[in-house]
């Protein structure tokens, strides 16, 4: 046999000083380097090293670094590991520090150390042998009976545990591959030890003696894991008894201790949806996806996702009021009495609810309709659907729909979703606890459309009288009956709508109110709203009918009441702090009066008794109470008016002239104006107007320029061709408002015939309609809206077309007198 020359290590080696763990030859350790010697030794030792040598490093165990250089080395243990640096990773949080990968290569023992700072080194003397080594059989004439008796255990250790573990069948390959000389401190590191009895191990340097201390570690392993295959198995039966007796225990309800609190808790928990879903009245479908759900459940391990997922399934549907319904009131004189009480005018809004009333008394199962109540802002659309649940005795639930753009925000998700949850309608279904709610979907107009889908077009299932008795959320999956809810939808305009969506629904205009109008739904419902929001009473504020004119006409123009409502409110504010400081003033002069009753008691007791009667009287109000709103007070509180009568002022001079408007807001008055010079028959519009104004206004300059010698019309210069050397310039005023629509046709030839003939427009007289080519006037929308905008504006006539004269019967008689 060849020999083979022995693999040396350095004669000197820093040293890493460690006390977490023991490293011995053969075996890895990650350890962490965070003191300040062993930082030295790594960043200028083995990250500025550039030769296998500079990562040779001696580990010495048992032994703590000083946390500072100043402090001394401790005593040093006697024997080290010299060991292999294969990874360094560092950190800075929360501290600097490094972790090192090291690997054990053999025993040294230290001989002197030749320095302590930065980092020690000390001269060391190698104690094992680092060379290729001979054959198995020179080992066993040498070892013996020893190295055989360790052999044997440690076979029988790796046999005993699970050989389908890679890491077990690679340890008993080395077993066979590796020298026995090497399998002492290998198995030591792997074993249960303790870092005692791992440095009693590196301490032996001997051969004979390392695998006479390793033996009886192996042994107590073994008998071990012996006796914890013993204990195992018998556990094992245990749990089987107890999955078979598990479904008795539910029956009887026999208390044990196999099952801990929680299990019986989520036990009864399941057993008591089991019993729900058995009493529930559902339909028989979903009676069968709850019991198969419910079957499942009993199977599923409480770890699982889906198992609470499909609890919270079942308890929505148990949940939900599949046949729970509330009795409607059907006493119609009551309902008209509670309808005038809570709202003032929209007579035809009420006569429509008290129509559903009287429908319901003679036919029970009468599907609920769709009604959608389009209107201006501040009308009181929303506060209309709650009153119509309060008549008929129903719960009333609002869904806000401005914004939405999702269509699962109407059909739910899917539950094979993360975080799916049912849709809005299903969702108000279960908070309400009935099936027949009021459902108000305010702001339908302004429903969005994403990548998501289009809620619109989920909302024609909903609100279809055909299709609604059988309406499937995606979350049930399941058939639920929406026929017997009554749908309100709330819009500012039906542009908007989609055309198919619209087609389902009843539509009920809901115009602005007249000032009438406003000053008595300000004195019914407004002011006393306000007074009691703000601690007031009638006898500090007194708020008359002309002045609710002059704050209506003043500092609000609106087709609603929310402007109003916050300007009274703005008022009580005022009051308020009058109130407070006349209280205090008030305190001040009752204590000025106890002082003086001190001094001078024989001279207050003659007139104590009226003092005292005035002062109980007005205890809480201050000498100028009750406190009158008058114009002058409106100014002190809200500041000059916002808006005046301007109309005569702009109508001072030909080619001006008035018409109306109608906005998603309400009704507007709106001005054109026109003025001609010379220039090359030019016509410029602004305004920002769009295409069809600006269309009405080629068509109303084109027909009169074909009659104006019929209405002795000319230019400048006399000629009856209007635009011959002449420039005209038709602007509309508010040019930041964007400005469409057919019916300013008729406002725009009586401005430009003002304009030719001289002639001022009456300035009380405002005017709609459209226009064609041969001059016929053409029927227009939004007749009352605008008749109410040239009310409040103040102006006596308008002029409509008429065709339109049927729209007439809904506007107030106190409106068309005038």
């Amino acid at each position: 046999m060849s020999s083979v020359s022995p693999i040396q290590i350095p004669s000197r080696l820093p040293l890493l000083l460690t006390h977490e763990g023991v490293l011995l030859p053969g075996s890895t350790m990650r350890t962490s380097v965070d003191s300040a010697r062993n930082l030295q030794l790594v960043r200028n030792r083995l990250l500025k090293g550039t030769s296998l040598q500079s990562t040779i490093l001696g580990v010495i165990p048992n032994t703590p670094d000083p946390a500072s250089d100043a402090q001394d080395l401790p005593p040093l243990h006697r024997i080290g590991t010299a060991a292999l640096a294969v990874q360094v990773v560092g950190s800075n949080w929360p501290k600097p520090h490094y972790t090192l990968l090291i690997t054990g290569l053999c025993r040294f023992q230290i001989v002197q150390v030749l320095k302590e700072k930065p980092y020690p080194i000390a001269e060391v003397e190698q104690l094992d042998r680092l060379e290729e080594f001979p054959s198995t059989c020179k080992m066993r004439e040498e070892l013996g009976e020893l190295s055989e008796q360790f052999y044997k255990y440690a076979v029988q250790l790796v046999e005993m545990l699970d050989m389908s573990v890679p890491a077990v069948a690679k340890l008993r390959r080395l077993l066979d591959s590796l020298p026995r000389e090497a399998l002492p401190d290998i198995l030591t590191s792997i074993i249960r030890t303790s870092n005692k009895e791992k440095l009693q191990i590196l301490d032996a340097v001997s051969l004979e003696e390392r695998f006479k201390m390793t033996i009886p570690l192996l042994v107590r392993q073994i008998e071990g894991l012996k006796l914890l295959q013993k204990t195992r198995k018998p556990k094992q039966d245990d749990d089987k008894r107890v999955i078979a007796i598990r479904p008795i225990r539910r029956i009887t309800h026999i208390s044990g201790t196999l099952e801990d609190e929680d299990e019986d808790e989520d036990n009864d928990d399941i057993v008591m949806l089991e019993k729900k879903i058995q009493t529930s009245s559902m339909p028989e479908q979903a009676h069968k996806v709850c019991v198969k759900e419910i079957k499942r459940l009993k199977k599923m391990p409480q770890s699982m996702p889906e198992y609470a997922l499909t609890r919270n399934y079942l308890e929505l549907m148990v949940e939900l009021p599949w046949n729970k319904s509330t009795t409607d009131r059907l006493d119609i004189r009551a309902a008209r009495i509670l309808l005038d009480n809570d709202h003032y005018a929209m007579e035809k809004l009420k006569k429509r609810v008290l129509e559903y009333l009287a429908v319901r008394q003679l036919k029970n199962n009468l599907k609920g309709p769709i009604l959608c109540f389009v209107g201006p802002p501040g009308v009181g659309k929303t506060s209309v659907g709650r009153s119509v649940a309060k008549t008929l005795g129903r719960e009333f639930h609002r869904i806000a729909l401005g914004g939405v753009c999702d269509q699962s925000d109407i059909r739910g998700h899917r539950r094979t979703y993360v975080g799916s949850m049912p849709g809005r309608i299903i969702n108000g279904l279960k908070t309400v606890g009935v099936n027949n709610p009021v459902f108000l979907l305010d702001e339908v107009d302004k429903l969005g459309k994403s990548l998501q889908g289009d809620p619109a077009a989920a909302l024609l299932e909903v609100l279809d009288p055909e299709q609604n008795h059988n309406f499937t959320d995606h979350y049930l999956n399941v058939a639920f009956d929406l026929s017997q809810v009554l749908f309100i939808a709330t819009a500012n305009t039906t542009a908007t709508i989609p055309a198919a969506l619209l087609d389902r629904m009843e539509i009920i205009q809901v115009p602005g109110y007249t000032q009438e109008e406003k000053i008595e739904i300000a004195h019914r419902h407004l002011i006393p709203k306000q007074l009691e929001q703000h601690g007031l009473t009638p006898q500090q504020i007194q708020i008359p009918q002309v002045t609710t004119l002059d704050i209506i006409t003043r500092y609000t123009r609106e087709a609603g009441v929310r402007s109003l409502d916050r300007k009274l409110g703005a008022i009580c504010r005022a009051v308020a702090v009058k109130v407070a400081e006349g209280q205090h003033k008030e305190a001040k002069l009752d204590r000025s009066d106890v002082t003086e009753r001190e001094g001078c008691r024989e001279h207050i007791l003659e007139d104590e008794k009226p003092e005292s009667i005035s002062d109980t009287t007005d205890l809480a109000l201050p000498p100028e109470m009750p406190i009158l709103i008058d114009f002058h007070a409106l100014k002190d509180i809200l500041g000059p008016p916002m808006y005046e009568m301007e109309v005569s002022q702009r109508l001072s001079q030909p080619g001006v002239a008035i018409g109306l408007a109608w906005t998603p807001l309400g009704g507007e008055i709106m001005f054109v104006e026109a003025s001609r010079m010379d220039g090359e028959g030019q016509l410029t519009l602004t305004g920002q107007l769009g295409d069809v104004m600006k269309e009405s206004a080629h068509l109303a300059i084109s027909w009169l320029r074909s009659n104006a010698k019929k209405y002795q019309l000319t230019n400048a210069f006399g000629s009856f061709d209007l635009l011959d050397n002449t420039d005209i310039h038709l602007h509309f005023p508010a040019g930041a408002v964007t400005k469409d629509g057919p019916s300013a046709g008729v406002t725009i030839v009586t401005c430009l015939a003002s304009l030719f003939s001289g002639r001022l427009v009456r300035s009380d007289v405002a005017m709609t309609g459209e226009i064609t080519l041969r001059g016929l006037v053409l029927p227009v929308g939004g007749i009352k809206d605008k008749v109410l905008a040239a009310h409040r504006a103040g102006l006596k006539q308008v002029i409509i077309p008429r065709r339109n004269e049927k729209d007439l019967e809904g506007i107030p008689g106190n409106v068309c007198s005038m």
